[in-house]
């Protein structure tokens, strides 16, 4: 990893990777035990500060269980797509855990249903 003074570009890609790191529940000690990096480089990254190696962007698509070309397109994109994001939540999950996601956002968008013909009521 090459220290930089902080610029626009790290500060995104910092940004992005907290994100990432953040959707997943992990902190920034669970991801540096996954990805077999020091803390502090996670640390650094998420702050921008500095600007990270092939080999540091390899372990982090490892250690948040995503393929590197995924990691950059979500960055090059600048906004996630519903879809990958969702896939991505899915990684990695027992079928339980799946089902019970099912089970929430099906109650989540009946009561969501149910408000909106609420307000279309006039109620």
């Amino acid at each position: 990893m090459t220290r930089e003074k902080s610029n626009p570009k790290h500060v995104a890609f910092g940004r992005h990777l907290r994100a990432l790191r953040q959707a997943r529940a992990l902190t920034p000690e669970n991801l540096a035990k996954l990805s077999g990096l020091a803390v502090d480089t996670i640390r650094g990254l998420e702050q921008g500060a500095s600007s990270p190696s092939l080999d540091t962007l390899r372990r982090l698509a490892g250690g948040l269980d995503m393929q590197l070309s995924t990691l950059f397109t979500e960055l090059e994109l600048g906004e996630r797509e519903l879809e990958r994001e969702l896939s991505e939540l899915l990684v990695g999950r027992s079928s339980w855990e799946i089902q019970f996601g099912i089970k929430l956002l099906r109650f989540t968008f009946g009561e969501l249903d149910a408000a909106r013909k609420g307000d279309d009521d006039g109620g």
